[in-house]
């Protein structure tokens, strides 16, 4: 079975972004991470979303809103 597709929604100064992101690298994860700071083009994805604040992770068809690591487990296990 293939890995899900995993988009991290981030900006700089954001501490539980930084969490969220090392703990997919220590999991070993290859994810896409969209600076919505510094990249137009994540912005506007993220504005597409509706999300309200960051970080926003997306694996296959699902969202977390924040870093909820508990969740993040439980939906790459499924």
């Amino acid at each position: 079975m293939a890995a899900p597709r995993i988009t991290l929604y981030t900006t700089p100064a954001c501490p539980q972004c930084r969490q969220a992101k090392h703990y997919l690298q220590r999991m070993g994860l290859r994810f896409q991470e969209s600076d919505i700071h510094n990249s137009s083009r994540a912005k506007k994805a993220f504005a597409r979303l509706g999300a309200r604040g960051v970080p926003v992770i997306i694996v296959g068809e699902a969202r977390i809103d924040g870093f909820d690591r508990k969740r993040l487990d439980s939906l790459l296990k499924s």
